[in-house]
């Protein structure tokens, strides 16, 4: 049988006394009114993450971004001091859209509109105007592209949309996230990825990875049967709360993990699978902040950065994934799979394999959730128990609750306010 390591002693729901313990309700993630809320309380207000920055490697370098949840098009663009910076993809004349997604790879040396002529630096600022006389007391100065908040952690390019941010990028993140400065991303640049349009509400998908509680039931086929039985002990080894932000962290490698009968062939074939190729390229020494736990026969910690985005790190690779809300029962799940340049065709052999493999495994989870968001919206009981091991369950919902509990607060007439 299988040996999982010892998890923590202690209760992980007494650890944060203030998520409570009992039952919780999902009507956040089926109501029309609270997503509406949402919108405005989370997504226009935390910082987001985009893109990183070798998706725009030298100066001239464009890419866009539509975000329905926010309602924004936006572009991104890395100037001549190799800062970058975000705006509104739009014109300040008359609001037609400056850079198209299918056009947005080339390096440039300024913006065009193509509608009217207007010419913009890679800084923003309004450079040219046909015929500038036309116009009656226009001030270069006061048009140059619309600004939005952008700041880069890691490598990872965030944005706020908020008029002015309550708090600095590294201030949002806080020092459990913070405790990744020096993993070298920077050296993971193969990359591969997919899209799903996922019938559920956004947070219904984040809970699938927050958790493993799921895993023997739902996971057959990457399990072996020790696992199956009931209380046969699978559970995570470290859970972490720092503010709005998780961390789930478990131990084990894909060799360690299964024995060799429960692999596909091509996993056996290839060294390489559900959690990544098993010999990887040194990348360095890796910082203390990515085991927090310090768990023995490390695997995986799953960092949960408020509201939608998780980076998965494998030690000498990762995944990225993100989740946009589109509707109060749709989304948009991006999944991104980083690792070490291959430097022989095995090596990409493996991380071909172990990218699609994992795909497989999301999408077992994905297949669950449009019947999951189905069966809520029937909206049948609003109390839904929450085990130990599912303490970021509890405290992303209770997240999201509360920060739309504080706009409303804040939105309220002068007097009314409680």
């Amino acid at each position: 049988m299988v040996q999982w390591p010892k998890p923590a002693e202690g209760s992980w729901t007494e650890h944060y006394p203030e998520l409570g313990t009992g039952p919780i309700s999902f009507r956040d993630s089926i109501s029309p009114q609270f997503y509406e809320l949402e919108r405005d309380a989370v997504f226009r207000r935390a910082w987001l993450n985009l893109c990183r920055v070798e998706d725009l490697p030298e100066v001239g370098s464009v890419a866009t971004c539509d975000l329905e949840v926010t309602n924004s098009a936006l572009l991104l663009i890395r100037g001549e001091d190799q800062q970058i910076r975000a705006f509104h993809n739009l014109c300040r004349h008359r609001g037609t859209r400056l850079v198209r997604a299918d056009d947005s790879g080339a390096p440039r040396t300024d913006i065009d509109c193509t509608h009217c002529g207007w010419r913009y630096g890679l800084d923003g600022r309004l450079l040219h105007v046909p015929n500038p006389e036309r116009f009656v007391d226009l001030r270069f100065a006061d048009y140059g592209l619309a600004p939005v908040h952008c700041d880069v952690w890691a490598g990872f390019v965030f944005v706020n949309l908020d008029t002015e941010p309550r708090q600095s990028l590294r201030e949002f993140l806080g020092p459990m996230i913070t405790g990744l400065d020096d993993y070298p991303f920077d050296k993971l640049t193969e990359r591969y990825d997919w899209i799903a349009h996922n019938n559920s509400n956004w947070k219904i998908f984040a809970d699938a990875f927050q958790e493993y509680y799921h895993v023997p039931s739902l996971h057959t086929q990457q399990v072996p049967p020790a696992v199956r039985v009931p209380d046969a002990g699978f559970t995570c080894a470290h859970f972490q709360l720092d503010g709005p932000h998780r961390v789930v962290s478990t131990a084990g490698t894909r060799r360690w993990l299964l024995p060799a009968e429960y692999m596909y062939p091509i996993e056996r074939a290839t060294r390489s699978g559900l959690v990544g190729p098993w010999h990887t390229p040194d990348i360095g020494e890796l910082p203390a902040g990515l085991n927090p736990g310090g768990i023995e026969k490390w695997g995986i910690s799953n960092f949960q950065i408020f509201p939608n985005l998780e980076i998965l790190i494998y030690g000498g690779w990762y995944l990225l994934y993100r989740y946009w809300p589109t509707s109060h029962n749709t989304h948009r799940f991006e999944a991104y799979t980083y690792f070490h340049p291959a430097r022989t065709v095995r090596e990409r052999i493996e991380h071909e394999v172990a990218a699609v493999v994992l795909k497989e495994f999301a999408l077992q989870d994905a297949g669950m959730l449009g019947g999951t968001q189905a069966a809520l919206e029937y909206d049948v009981l609003d109390d839904y128990p929450i085990n130990d091991q599912e303490v970021l369950v509890r405290h992303l919902h209770k997240e999201v609750v509360d920060w739309v509990a504080d706009y409303r607060r804040e939105q309220a007439p002068v007097g009314v306010r409680r």
